[in-house]
């Protein structure tokens, strides 16, 4: 999906009853255990796989990798993907809610997340490699 496409706030892709922006963290225990970090942008779920669970608390940094777009409609996912497609295993909804966009660029994103366990400002920060980011609570 292009960047130019403008999403419709009742689009068919967004679950149905969730307020947008989109905010989903889904724990996934594929070939290693890890949770998916997804922000609604640009009609798609920018999604990032978080190598342990997400930070609660201040100071705790965790390594979220970047992954690939994921459909709106796949926030509500819950299940188990067959063995033999990627990322097999089962995936359950670990936090959902919404976001407040305060920064976004190519090196640096902050939110404020109002979830059901997550709440407050949040930071992601682009490592040098491209892929890899930092993913921590921001000063409140």
């Amino acid at each position: 999906m292009k960047a130019k496409d403008v999403c419709k706030p009742d689009s068919d892709e967004a679950p149905k009853g969730w307020v947008r922006p989109i905010y989903v963290v889904q724990e996934h225990d594929a070939s290693r255990l890890h949770w998916d970090l997804r922000l609604e942008k640009d009609c798609v779920l920018k999604s990032w796989a978080v190598t342990k669970e997400p930070p609660v608390e201040e100071g705790v940094r965790r390594l979220a990798v970047a992954v690939e777009d994921h459909a709106l409609s796949y926030a509500s996912f819950e299940g188990i993907i067959p063995e033999g497609n990627y990322g097999a295993g089962p995936v359950r909804i670990w936090d959902k809610g919404t976001f407040t966009e305060e920064e976004w660029t190519e090196s640096k994103i902050v939110v404020k997340i109002k979830g059901q366990k997550i709440n407050g400002k949040y930071v992601l920060i682009k490592l040098k490699d491209g892929k890899n980011w930092l993913f921590f609570k921001g000063k409140q």
